[in-house]
């Protein structure tokens, strides 16, 4: 897998679009990041999963996949060696974070709408 691997999966993912932080290409829907390429370096990919979800893919491909170091990490922000990776497996990882963005989306949505709801009762 290389990086443009990687970017190429990561945008065809709906309504993905790639913009840039802390001088490394991101991924973002709805403005929310669920992927990055080249950190801590060039060699490396990061995705945003849950803590279960990352527990499950460094167990499936613990050459591949690690975990971030510090909080980022213990919230499930993860490494992907990019060299060492498959792409089918990598696809899978890149759609697990991006679900989790487009859930989160949702339910925030549903606080917004209903908090509004409770607030024109009063």
């Amino acid at each position: 897998m290389t990086s443009n691997d990687f970017r190429n999966l990561a945008l065809a993912l709906p309504g993905a679009v790639e913009l840039a932080h802390m001088d490394h290409p991101d991924f973002r829907v709805a403005g929310k990041v669920f992927a990055s390429l080249g950190y801590p370096d060039d060699d490396w990919g990061m995705v945003k999963l849950s803590p279960d979800q990352q527990r499950a893919f460094v167990k499936q491909a613990p050459g591949t996949f690690k975990p971030c170091n510090g909080a980022w990490g213990a919230r499930g922000c993860t490494n992907i060696h990019l060299e060492s990776a498959a792409r089918q497996v990598v696809n899978k990882a890149l759609s697990a974070a991006f679900e989790n963005i487009a859930v989160q989306n949702k339910q925030k949505a549903k606080t917004n709408r209903t908090a509004r709801g409770n607030s024109s009762r009063g």
